[in-house]
């Protein structure tokens, strides 16, 4: 079996696959202080309750866009799974090129998400990873990996305007009755939801334009699922586990 990993900024994302089946996952608040134990006791302990043997896995690969956390989880994969875990970075066998002008800055979740999607459509795709960024990946007809764009992530958006303006209060970011909010608290709700909403609806239609004949869309991360219903009429299709599914695909790549 196949221990997935996907760290990111705010949330991290394990899952394990049985062949190309996907038994269980799990998303944990990312912990940049974590010991090498504690992420161990903390994998080995979420594999007991899904009834899967700490034995029964095989191979790990990790996606991880916070460095410092890398040689803790090198040492836990091998300390508590007595295996050499493998990593997206340069180097790696994805079967995808990438078009950017350097390489090396893309990150390692975009990249998958670039894998999965063009492995499931084999056709132009644009993928939107709804997380602590929101970010827009194109990939061609070829499967090449064209670029993207990178945008502050619904709830940055929330923070930053709550800090900068004294008066404004903390809401819950939900739909809210209206677009023309008749409270403060509605209009906030309108301004961030709706806005956000056309923020994703523009850059796709932008996107999409300079992009060489038409481009499915596909919608992942963690805000995927609580926007599930507003996002339905702007994208194609969405998979919270779009990211995982890549992990498995590049994994099977370099075995």
């Amino acid at each position: 079996m196949l221990l997935v990993m996907d760290v990111g900024n705010t949330n991290t994302v394990l899952g394990v696959y049985d062949g190309p089946r996907l038994l269980a996952h799990w998303r944990l608040t990312t912990v940049r202080n974590r010991t090498v134990d504690e992420y161990g006791i903390l994998a080995r302990n979420l594999l007991s309750l899904a009834s899967i043997a700490v034995e029964s896995i095989d191979g790990l690969i990790i996606a991880s866009v916070v460095p410092p956390l890398n040689g803790v989880l090198e040492a836990m994969a091998r300390t508590y799974f007595r295996l050499p875990p493998l990593f997206v970075e340069p180097g790696i066998k994805t079967g995808m090129p990438i078009l950017y002008e350097n390489p090396q800055e893309v990150g390692a979740d975009r990249i998958v998400n670039g894998v999965a999607a063009y492995e499931r459509c084999h056709s132009a795709a644009i993928v939107v990873d709804f997380g602590t960024a929101t970010t827009f990946d194109a990939i061609s007809a070829r499967g090449e990996y064209l670029g993207g764009a990178i945008a502050p992530g619904l709830q940055i958006s929330a923070e930053a305007l709550f800090e900068r303006a004294a008066r404004l209060p903390r809401v819950d970011i939900r739909r809210p009755p209206r677009v023309i909010g008749r409270n403060t608290t509605h209009s906030l709700q309108a301004g961030l939801f709706h806005g956000y909403l056309g923020l994703v609806q523009g850059i796709l239609t932008r996107m999409k334009a300079e992009m060489d004949g038409p481009a499915r869309t596909i919608g992942t991360g963690g805000l995927s699922l609580s926007l599930e219903e507003d996002l339905r009429p702007i994208l194609d299709e969405i998979d919270p586990n779009l990211t995982l599914e890549g992990l498995r695909i590049i994994y099977d790549r370099n075995r």
